[in-house]
């Protein structure tokens, strides 16, 4: 049975409290997406892409903490455009030779009345910041979770500062669906 996201912080909160959802889980890659979406001349285009290598991974320990990683392949953003996939590579962004990952490090999730708190540490171009940001979670009939939510991020954070002449948005919205299963 799938657990609506106004429900799933209370059922959630009584697995973890419960040890119900004790051990490791693996991000299922197939059925999990990032999409980052940005702005372009001035404001006007929307600029959308999606990380074509997504992988990690979380454990929930025995006292209902939960911990865990999320990688994504700085070389596998796809936005339909080969020139601007290739721009987004190189030094002006993600440097992707010299730092071909982006890592999120999950160190807390605390479930709320309204969904979960997620905080951890983003780190983009050997950059490490800390991040939290409101999710929703949903228990999956398979046994599997499943979070939702989008998160701002503002590039500059990271050293990513180019903008030829003010055409490029400094803010990204960062859009997560990550399933979990239980192995």
């Amino acid at each position: 049975m799938t657990t609506s996201a106004g429900q799933a912080p209370a059922a959630l909160r009584a697995l973890l409290e419960n040890g119900s959802l004790t051990g490791n889980w693996e991000l299922d890659p197939a059925r999990s997406t990032v999409t980052l979406r940005s702005r372009h001349m001035w404001g006007l285009a929307p600029v959308k892409g999606v990380f074509r290598s997504i992988e990690g991974g979380g454990r929930v320990s025995p006292t209902g903490e939960v911990t865990g990683r999320i990688v994504l392949a700085t070389g596998a953003l796809d936005t339909k455009s080969k020139k601007r996939d290739e721009h987004l590579r190189s030094g002006d962004f993600f440097m992707s030779e010299k730092y071909p990952e982006i890592t999120f490090t999950l160190n807390n999730l605390v479930p709320g009345s309204d969904g979960v708190t997620v905080s951890g540490v983003l780190t983009v171009r050997d950059r490490s910041r800390p991040i939290a940001f409101p999710a929703n979670v949903a228990l999956a009939g398979d046994g599997g979770m499943v979070l939702d939510a989008t998160v701002q991020v503002d590039r500059s954070d990271f050293g990513m500062t180019a903008n030829k002449i003010g055409m490029l948005s400094m803010q990204n919205t960062i859009t997560v669906h990550a399933v979990f299963t239980k192995n």
